[in-house]
């Protein structure tokens, strides 16, 4: 047996505690007729439905603290909670109805009680509404004036112009009224809705002075309620039907905010307001006059009959239009000139539907969990999700413009660091999708927030939240630092190796070790701004450094060739050994250095073959390139010539060389002829020696080998080549007999049984090959 709340207070205060229940308080409090009719009255409120009795598990699981419970949990209970009260909400206005028709006395009917209240209501009704057909009639010459007024600017937007002019200037002229059109059409539409507005206050204000008028005659204040509730909840609903008579705007096309067919605006105003008066009337008038002269629980019962007729009527009209809306939706998507709002709309087609399917499922729910406070909840979920929304896409468009637009540095900065302003650009696109990311996660959350699915105040007040935006903002502050060092310091070395004039050259040793240290500290930038990041978000770094110097230990011991590699690298460049374009010899390989790293260089030879050489196997470098160079030159000439001439015919190849202004800049010093270097079987070598500047030697023997072969073919100057002596027989005295050239020549010339020119002789020495 259970106790009705307040038995323990009706029993003496001289009872004894006692665990077990006082018998005898009991039998005092039944004693007592108006104590026992207010315990019957508990007992018959706190008792469940038919079928519906309690049992240990479902008080169990009632008593249970819902912060504990899990989701499935909370939903099952409140799926529970909801059906029991339907069931009895229903039982009891059933038992209601029955006690009715049979002319039993309802419990809880006030109908007698309240019929002042209700004649005062039906006369605030016919009052309020006769007013608000009036103060709308004489709205409606301010609303055609309007429309006449914006279709004005529309025809001058459309008319040719008086005088013939060129399609730029037609296409200007046409934006400017276009946009003057637009203006006007907006303001337009904005002193339409306060028109509109200002007739529905007018209207209530007339009933509310109706209804003051009224009570004051009749002498009771209480029954103005339900006619002041009546005029609150005509004031919001015909408020959200002059918002939707706004967009559409059935009778007046201009006034129309959406481009869309009469018929078509005329079909969505008359759905929507539909349901904002089939939703605001019902809950905010019919359910409380239910409640307050019938029952509380046919209020209840009707209104989820009214919600359940607008859920079903809703659903159909959504699922019937949703090809036609995202049609309509992808048509405007490819007319739109803004590429984010062209994909906003494409993806609002797609899924408008689902999105009002969702929206008339929370509007059911809600309503039926807080039926006194649902409406209220809607409209401002409602408004505090579009005012998001509106402000993310305006956010958005603002990024987007922005995002065409190229960062300007001042020209002192452009002189000094001129691919800054390149790099700092480069940035622009990343920065700004990074922004849109952050807009449409807060968004989000504050869509949510609107929804009740996320608490982001109290998130925001609390510690761990508090946490994440800190985390978020010094993240955000180290990364903008590390991209502001690495723009700045690359920018300053990639301008020292652009800058190829003036006495601020750089050397291929500047070149080469500003390259590496750009990768040193790209290096060592990333890899700060990692453990920076990683600590800054909760990660202890200290086991990743304590792993780095195990590995970099591990490595050492099993990786002494690269040791080797990076050590002798390094003492390379420290002495300036070679730099990049550099034509070395190493490793039995001759070319240009191509690259270098920090453990090997990249030699490519004349043939376009690609070497990779680690530094640890060079043993001998020879470099061709340092401070100058010298074309090297043995030229050999016949013993028959003169060195004299031969000297002198080289002079005059040098002579001819310097005439060329390519190669002439790049000879440092006059020519050096030493003299005589080597007799041979062939002849005699002379040695020439150029000074060039560090790469060019090889230019300058190819010109110089041209000039000499022209100067000797002038000359008559003879290249040796093979020789043979021949001996035509000696005597006994080892002497021989010179030959007779001419003899020679002329025996030649009698086997062939030509005629020998005077003076012509056979050369004695021949051809090896002949």
């Amino acid at each position: 047996m259970a106790f009705a709340p307040g038995a323990a207070a009706q029993a003496p205060a001289d009872a004894p505690p006692s665990s077990t229940p006082s018998y005898s308080a009991l039998a005092d409090l039944l004693e007592n007729e108006q104590a026992r009719d207010k315990l019957i009255e508990q007992l018959r409120n706190l008792a469940p439905p038919d079928g519906l009795e309690s049992t240990p598990d479902a008080a169990a699981a009632t008593s249970t603290d819902p912060d504990k419970q899990r989701l499935s949990q909370r939903l099952a209970t409140g799926l529970h909670n909801f059906t029991a009260s339907v069931l009895h909400d229903t039982s009891a206005t059933m038992m209601a109805v029955r006690a009715a028709l049979s002319g039993q006395p309802v419990p809880g009917n006030h109908l007698q009680t309240s019929l002042p209240a209700l004649e005062l209501l039906l006369f605030t009704i016919l009052g309020t509404l006769l007013a608000y057909f009036i103060f709308r009639t004489l709205a409606k010459p301010g609303f055609a004036r309007l429309n006449v007024w914006i279709l004005q600017d529309a025809k001058r937007a459309d008319a040719p112009a008086a005088e013939p002019s060129s399609p730029l200037v037609t296409a200007v002229r046409r934006h400017r009224f276009a946009s003057l059109a637009m203006g006007r059409k907006l303001l337009g539409v904005t002193a339409a809705l306060l028109i509109d507005v200002a007739a529905t206050l007018l209207a209530a204000l007339a009933g509310y002075i109706l209804v003051t008028t009224l009570a004051s005659s009749s002498g009771d204040s209480t029954i103005v309620l339900l006619s002041l509730q009546f005029l609150t909840a005509f004031v919001m609903i015909e408020i959200a039907k002059a918002i939707s008579r706004g967009i559409f705007a059935t009778r007046y096309d201009q006034l129309r905010l959406l481009p869309l067919a009469p018929e078509t605006a005329d079909y969505w105003n008359h759905w929507l307001t539909l349901l904002i008066g089939l939703t605001g009337y019902g809950l905010l008038v019919a359910v409380p006059v239910t409640e307050m002269v019938f029952l509380p629980a046919a209020g209840k019962i009707l209104g989820l009959i009214i919600m359940l007729c607008v859920y079903i009527y809703g659903v159909g009209v959504v699922w019937k239009n949703r090809k036609a809306v995202q049609a309509g939706l992808i048509h405007r998507a490819e007319q739109s000139t803004t590429a984010i709002f062209g994909t906003l709309l494409r993806v609002l087609g797609r899924v408008w539907h689902l999105l009002a399917l969702a929206y008339f499922t929370v509007l059911l729910v809600v309503t039926q969990a807080e039926q006194d406070q649902a409406l209220a909840f809607m409209v401002r979920a409602t408004t505090q999700t579009l005012i998001a929304i509106a402000i993310g896409l305006i956010l958005a468009a603002i990024l987007s413009s922005l995002m065409s637009r190229r960062i300007q540095l001042p020209e002192h900065w452009r002189g000094m660091l001129p691919m800054l302003e390149g790099r700092i650009n480069a940035y622009v696109p990343v920065t700004l999708k990074t922004l849109r990311l952050l807009i449409l996660i807060t968004v989000a959350l504050i869509v949510l927030d609107a929804w009740r699915a996320f608490d982001l105040i109290a998130w925001l007040q609390s510690s761990s939240g508090r946490a994440i935006v800190a985390v978020i903002f010094r993240v955000g502050v180290i990364l903008v630092l590390a991209a502001a060092t690495w723009t700045v310091l690359a920018s300053v070395i990639e301008h020292r190796l652009g800058v190829s004039g003036g006495h601020h050259r750089p050397s291929e040793r500047e070149k080469t070790l500003l390259m590496l240290f750009r990768n040193a500290a790209a290096v060592v930038i990333a890899t700060m701004t990692a453990l920076i990041v990683l600590s800054q978000i909760g990660i202890n770094i200290g086991p990743l450094i304590a792993g780095a110097g195990v590995a970099g230990l591990a490595i050492g011991f099993g990786a002494q060739k690269l040791v080797q590699d990076v050590i002798t690298g390094v003492f390379i460049q420290l002495e300036n050994g070679m730099n990049q374009n550099d034509v070395v010899e190493l490793a039995g390989i001759f070319g240009t250095v191509e690259k270098i790293t920090i453990r090997s260089v990249v030699i490519r030879t004349l043939d376009g073959g690609y070497h990779l050489i680690p530094f640890s196997t060079i043993d001998k470098l020879t470099n061709h390139t340092r401070d100058y160079g010298y074309h090297y030159g043995e030229y050999n000439v016949a013993h028959r010539e003169n060195v004299d001439e031969a000297i002198a015919q080289l002079e005059l190849a040098f002579k001819d060389l310097m005439q060329d202004p390519e190669l002439a800049r790049e000879v440092l010093e006059e020519i050096s002829i030493p003299g005589v270097t080597g007799l041979t079987e062939r002849g005699f070598t002379i040695r020439v020696l150029i000074k060039t500047t560090p790469g060019n030697q090889w230019a300058i023997q190819r010109g110089f080998n041209r000039l000499v072969k022209l100067r000797f073919d002038a000359a008559g100057i003879e290249l040796p080549y093979p020789q043979t002596v021949l001996h035509f027989g000696r005597d006994k005295l080892g002497y021989a007999a010179p030959v007779d050239v001419r003899g020679v020549d002329a025996l030649k010339h009698t086997a062939s049984g030509a005629t020998p020119a005077p003076g012509q002789t056979m050369r004695p020495v021949l051809d090896q090959g002949s």
